[in-house]
């Protein structure tokens, strides 16, 4: 019986440590709370003065935590509020944030306990008492009288003259650049209109560029040679005949250069060109690189016919003008010669009257 107790005693024994161990197991130890601190740098002010308001924490392991709303504080007002600033430790973080109060209230008021929350708890901080008080008054002294307003001292004012001074600088500069643009723009326009062309001279240098573009014609712009050798066409009847070529169609054009002392030949290839060239900008048919060659070579054979034959009658009207007045010039000038003749006249009719009378 009694071997019975010893070994009932010596199983409990060993078993008191496994039944420990899984109660541990089961119910692990709470994690410590949070460390928080609020502190001043000092706790009695006068009316108006700043605190330092230091708020720290020190959280245990990885739980976020959350920082107090800081909206208000009774009998206190915000001057600053610092930005919440963090550290990771080993185990463990640590937060800080930097505040400026103060407070208009004369009397003993106190920074209440401010609210930090872990996970599902609520922690509080301290608070803290703030005597706030008068300026100290000695009636034994002579009263202080208003101050004047003190001015202070502008740190940009030394860099002024040279401010003005650059400004001034980039001014004239700016002058004297429009003034010489202005030179360059008026010697320009004079060396555009000492080198104007005429309307045939124009013309001409515009058919020799489009014949450096004969590639058109074969990369399938077509439209654009077409509409490029019309345009020259039109634009140099507009300036050399005066014809108002460029709001006519076609066959209105054709009319008018049916006026025209034109060749047989020439008209009728000519008439054929403008045609082509409206099939091709509104048909949009596509002609080879021969038809192209052809219909340029029309072209200006016809502006040179036109050139030959309004320079002749240019010249025939300048000879006729000149002919005119060389007649005028004449007919005055026997006119001024027969009026002192009549009197020789009228003297010799009485002579003769009276040798018949005789």
């Amino acid at each position: 019986m009694r071997r019975i107790r010893v070994y009932t005693i010596a199983v409990v024994i060993c078993l008191f440590p496994a039944g420990s161990l899984l109660a541990q197991r089961r119910h692990p130890p709470a994690a410590p709370p949070p460390v928080l601190k609020a502190t001043v740098d000092k706790q009695k002010i006068v009316i108006g003065e700043p605190i330092q308001l230091m708020l720290e924490a020190t959280v245990p392991g990885d739980g976020p935590l959350t920082w107090p709303n800081l909206d208000s504080l009774p009998h206190f007002e915000f001057l600053e509020k610092g930005k919440v600033d963090s550290t990771v430790k080993s185990g463990e973080r640590y937060y800080r944030q930097y505040l400026t109060v103060t407070s208009f209230d004369s009397g003993a008021y106190a920074i209440p306990r401010l609210t930090f929350v872990e996970g599902n708890k609520k922690y509080f901080s301290d608070s803290v008492r703030i005597d706030i008080g008068y300026s100290k008054f000695d009636p034994s002294k002579d009263y202080h009288d208003i101050k004047d307003i003190i001015e202070v001292p502008n740190p940009f004012a030394r860099w002024f003259p040279w401010i003005v001074g650059g400004v001034a600088l980039v001014c004239l500069v700016l002058v004297v650049w429009l003034i010489r643009k202005r030179k360059l723009l008026r010697t320009g326009g004079v060396a555009k209109d000492e080198v104007k062309l005429t309307p045939y001279e124009e013309a001409i240098s515009q058919l020799r560029q489009l014949e450096l573009q004969k590639h058109l014609l074969s990369d399938g712009s077509a439209k654009v040679y077409y509409s490029r050798l019309g345009d020259i066409f039109r634009y140099f009847l507009l300036r050399r005949l005066g014809i108002a070529s460029l709001a006519e169609t076609s066959d209105e054009l054709i009319g008018q250069l049916r006026r025209l002392s034109l060749p047989g030949d020439q008209f009728a290839a000519l008439s054929d060109t403008l045609r082509m060239s409206d099939f091709v900008k509104f048909a949009k048919y596509q002609p080879g690189l021969a038809d192209g060659e052809q219909h340029h070579q029309t072209i200006r054979g016809a502006i040179d016919t036109l050139e030959k034959i309004t320079a002749g009658k240019e010249a025939a009207a300048a000879a006729a003008g000149a002919q005119a007045s060389a007649g005028h010039a004449s007919a005055g000038q026997a006119s001024a010669g027969q009026i002192p003749a009549r009197p020789a006249q009228e003297q010799s009719t009485p002579k003769s009257e009276n040798k018949t009378i005789n």
